[in-house]
């Protein structure tokens, strides 16, 4: 073999070992180049989750491997013959009146083809019994039986079903669902092509958890190849076996999943750090070298020798922070009483589905709950009763003192004044925080420099939900309904997210599908149940471990209903009553004063401790530790007296 011939066979099998291959791809949007002379060679067997921030050009890599766009320059090549399934946001604009099950079936377009050519040879045979009939017939069905034909039908109902449609779903119009479970249609299409690489956008936005988990053991088992783009990091870790970042216009591999991600760039990260104050200490010392000398005609040559080895030198990039830590000034005025929602004997039904019965809740100061369960259970139906924005039911839903609250949920984003700017949205609203704390909030949120002046009315939906979410962090509320909050949001942003909430001192419920967000957020578990409000008492992982476990359907012992108390009857409120209730009211204003010049005060002493010139001097940091102590001990008398008189008042309120 010659040379010639040896090198065309290499690069015929490291083609052969690859599925799609990316050289020196470029990709310009008018002056910005979302892609930088990017490279990344797939091959098959990869499992590959594609991350980085929202704009890093994820959805439109995907784009460009299927030839929706054109590269600047570079190249994309393909194995022959490559079969793509390819899922995207595009798909929700699809419309059809046929069943979901019939489109679902357009997955298998020779099958269908040779059934319908079938079916006509058929009708023929009542006529003409001819050969060439019964040959024809015989090679056609020949051919639909060698292409699993007869069992399409079955793997389209076992993929529809475990996507969340039941039998008499599947036999609907799809114009009949709404966007998301549009979306599961379209999903359950791509998977019944049994494609040669499946490419992924944000296959989990629309998806319940029981159909994630469905997806993740579908997708595990997948034989072929996967790109997947999400933000969802569990979903992440349990499919893919690399990682591909997209960042500064270029595509960087990690060869594990999404957390072996994390801790080896963690890694690369330290030694880039290094490597960075190394080369800039250099640089730094070179640059004294050639100031001193630069006036010496002796030293001309070796200075300008200097100069050019500094222009040559390859610059290392100082480390960006992508993962910030924050601090969230949440300012409630007052704090909640003890009980903060009361749910009494709900029952609400919308016609042909029964959601809840006489079914009863209580949502305690401090709670962190986090409301989970399939789609259609009633999660978000739970929570509009508890948040008030539902009156349509039977039973008793009520505040408890001092409750302040806030619910955000995606049709909010309609209440946003389409002519303000998005920092005078935040302003108007939380006139208690300062412009730079409003911008540092909406900096987390991924609204930075001038991009606080721009107009709501120009913003994407995405961005619209960012600024909403922002507004519902920045209320005067200290008990927080949320719906879906990390719709929209890319990983650094649930981070952040997820940083606010465990800095939040008040009371909230949230509905998610994301797994990651939940376990950091939450101490209590909801879910519906036989039409029944249970709760779980511990976090996400600790509740999955339980649920795994369980045999049958859980006993009063196992996950009882919330609130088991025995019911009072509503004593008449007498003059008595009203007079000593009004002194008590007068006196829970007084203490709340009390409180909130206290807690000045025991921040203030917080500030002074922190000084270095008082840590520093062992006998003033011992007198302000004991003088800080006794403050704060003052301060939890006052909130314990607080809560014993907001008791009282509250068994006076009946």
């Amino acid at each position: 073999m010659n040379a010639k011939v040896a090198k065309d066979a290499e690069i015929f099998i490291t083609f052969a070992s690859e599925m799609i291959s990316i050289n020196n791809l470029t990709f310009e949007i008018g002056s910005r180049a979302l892609y930088d002379e990017a490279n990344w060679h797939i091959k098959p067997g990869d499992k590959a989750g594609l991350i980085g921030a929202n704009g890093a050009g994820k959805s439109t890599l995907l784009k460009l491997i299927v030839g929706d766009y054109s590269p600047t320059s570079g190249s994309i090549s393909m194995a022959k013959d490559l079969k793509i399934g390819y899922l995207n946001q595009d798909l929700l604009s699809y419309h059809s009146d046929k069943s979901i099950l019939h489109v679902a079936m357009e997955a298998f377009e020779r099958q269908n083809q040779l059934h319908t050519e079938i079916e006509n040879l058929l009708k023929k045979l009542e006529t003409d019994y001819s050969d060439d009939i019964l040959n024809k017939l015989s090679d056609k069905q020949t051919e639909f039986e060698a292409l699993d034909g007869y069992s399409i039908e079955f793997r389209a109902h076992e993929i529809l079903a475990g996507l969340g449609f039941s039998e008499e779903e599947q036999k609907r119009p799809l114009a009949t669902f709404s966007g998301g479970w549009r979306m599961r249609v379209m999903l359950a299409r791509i998977l019944l092509q049994t494609p040669d690489i499946l490419l992924l956008d944000e296959p989990t936005n629309h998806l319940d958890l029981p159909s994630i988990k469905w997806l993740e053991n579908y997708l595990q088992a997948f034989e072929g190849a996967i790109i997947i783009v999400s933000h969802d990091r569990y979903f992440l870790d349990r499919i893919i076996n690399k990682t591909v970042e997209s960042r500064k216009g270029k595509l960087t591999l990690y060869a594990g999943n999404y957390s072996f991600y994390l801790e080896e760039k963690s890694m690369r990260e330290e030694i880039q750090s290094n490597q960075y104050k190394n080369q800039q200490a250099k640089i730094k010392q070179e640059e004294r070298l050639i100031e001193r000398f630069r006036s010496k005609a002796s030293k001309a040559k070796m200075v300008q020798s200097r100069i050019k080895a500094l222009d040559r030198m390859e610059k290392v990039d100082e480390v960006d922070d992508d993962n910030p830590e924050v601090n969230f000034s949440f300012k409630f005025s007052k704090p909640s009483g003890r009980h903060v929602v009361t749910v009494e004997n709900i029952s609400k039904s919308y016609p042909n589905l029964e959601i809840l019965k006489d079914t009863d809740a209580l949502i305690e100061k401090g709670d962190k709950i986090a409301l989970i369960g399939a789609n259609g259970k009633g999660k978000s139906t739970l929570l509009r009763i508890v948040a008030d924005a539902d009156k349509e039911y039977q039973g008793k839903s009520t505040k408890g003192h001092n409750v302040s609250q806030t619910f955000f949920a995606q049709h909010q984003l309609e209440a946003l004044h389409l002519e303000n700017s998005i920092l005078q949205e935040l302003v108007a609203f939380a006139p208690k925080h300062t412009e730079t704390e409003l911008r540092s909030i909406l900096g987390c949120f991924l609204f930075t420099g001038d991009d606080v002046f721009k107009k709501i009315k120009v913003l994407s939906g995405g961005e619209k939900s960012r600024v909403a979410l922002a507004k519902a962090l920045t209320a005067d509320a200290n008990f927080l309904v949320l719906d879906e909050p990390t719709n929209h949001l890319d990983m650094a942003s649930v981070n952040i997210l997820i940083q606010a909430l465990q800095q939040y001192e008040g009371t909230f419920v949230v509905v998610s599908h994301d797994r990651y967000f939940l376990e950091n957020i939450a101490n209590k578990i909801w879910f519906i149940e036989d039409k029944q409000i249970k709760e779980y008492p511990g976090t996400y992982q600790e509740y999955e471990e339980w649920s795994s476990k369980r045999v049958s359907k859980p006993q009063p012992a196992e996950a009882k209903k919330i609130k088991e108390e025995p019911k009072k009857e509503k004593a008449p409120i007498t003059e008595d009553s009203k007079r000593i209730l009004a002194k008590k009211n007068k006196e829970l204003g007084n203490l709340e004063e009390k409180i909130a010049t206290q807690d000045k005060l025991v921040k203030d002493l917080e500030v002074e401790l922190a000084k270095e010139e008082i840590y520093s001097d062992a006998v003033k940091l011992q007198e302000h530790t004991r003088n800080y102590n006794s403050e704060k001990a003052t301060l939890d008398h006052l909130q314990a007296d607080w809560e014993k008189l907001a008791e009282e008042i509250m068994e006076l309120e009946g």
